[in-house]
């Protein structure tokens, strides 16, 4: 298989697409493959510091989801070309910049199996070189028009009103469970709608479709999210391929354990450990038990489900296509993923 087919492959295995039609997995291995070649052209600098950096995470790769659905929705007006890839590499630079930040505010070490930029350096330049990322994921939506600069914006404040969110918490009298899900449609569920409202876009599609594209890419980039909270709790390392009870230890509260604390039938154990981080191996094990066996892991999967009924939903308004029927299999896969 090429290297744009294994590509394809990575992202199959890693995102649940299923697509049996080979053009359409030419065409999207081809966008791919000029996305990561204008991804390291954006990182380049004259300055050694500012290119180490921000090849830092571009080379460490990932599940490029972001352009890959971008390059899908494209299939629903003219296809790929130019700009299409030009808007696929400008939100996965987005997505890029926002980790850089991230690992900043979590004092991460590690990200994508490497060591993370503001460990490797420090913490102000990892700012600067998500700052840098913004700035070029700026310039190459400039190319595609006023409107598309105008979305880009929209969508940073989206990003950056969900950080502030998650950060400051909920309101005094707010829904915890509500402020979370806001939280993550913000953080996650924007900019994969603004990846499904780019592609569509600038192929040329029906409005009525770029809305569609735009309303799935909302609920699915949610969709992700509480996905990847129930397998953080419900899934074995062997069968994950990542450590369980990752937001334990970081003292992060996930939907499932926002659904247990709701609950006053809840072991109050488990509120205790809830509490806070929790450092000791045994107490991690001790939580996941109690997680489990709560009420909090079905209720998230009843969330998950609702959002992936919600997703399929959104579908039935795009043109019967091989393309529709990779998206919904992305629906399917993020149920399928967490049983």
């Amino acid at each position: 298989m090429s290297v744009q087919g294994g590509a394809i492959e990575d992202l199959r295995a890693s995102v649940g697409l299923r697509i049996a039609d080979e053009q359409l997995l030419r065409t999207l291995a081809a966008g791919l493959a000029e996305v990561e070649n204008l991804l390291r052209e954006t990182a380049r600098s004259e300055v050694k510091t500012v290119q180490d950096a921000a090849s830092h995470l571009v080379e460490a790769g990932g599940k490029r989801f972001r352009p890959m659905f971008t390059l899908l929705a494209a299939e629903f007006g003219k296809g790929n070309h130019e700009d299409v890839v030009t808007a696929a590499a400008a939100v996965e630079l987005v997505h890029l910049a926002t980790l850089y930040h991230d690992d900043v505010m979590d004092e991460a070490t590690m990200r994508r199996g490497a060591q993370s930029v503001n460990a490797r350096w420090d913490n102000t330049v990892a700012i600067l070189t998500g700052d840098f990322l913004f700035a070029h994921a700026s310039r190459l939506v400039s190319k595609l028009g006023t409107d598309a600069a105008r979305i880009i914006a929209e969508t940073f404040g989206e990003l950056v009103t969900g950080q502030m969110r998650e950060t400051v918490g909920p309101d005094a009298g707010e829904d915890p469970v509500d402020h979370y899900l806001t939280v993550i449609g913000q953080k996650t569920g924007s900019l994969i709608a603004t990846c499904g409202r780019f592609g569509g876009m600038v192929s040329g599609a029906e409005p009525e479709h770029i809305e569609a594209l735009r309303r799935f890419g909302d609920i699915i980039g949610t969709a992700f999210q509480i996905s990847d909270d129930i397998i953080d709790i419900s899934s074995p390392s062997h069968e994950s391929g990542k450590t369980p009870g990752t937001d334990l230890r970081e003292g992060v509260s996930t939907l499932p354990m926002l659904y247990a604390l709701a609950d006053p039938a809840t072991d109050p154990r488990l509120v205790e450990l809830l509490s806070g981080p929790i450092a000791e191996d045994e107490r991690v094990e001790e939580a996941l038990g109690l997680l489990r066996a709560s009420s909090g892991l079905d209720q998230a999967m009843a969330t998950l489900s609702d959002y992936a009924q919600r997703a399929r939903a959104e579908l039935t308004a795009l043109p019967a296509s091989v393309a529709r029927d990779a998206c919904e299999s992305v629906a399917d896969y993020l149920v399928a993923r967490t049983r």
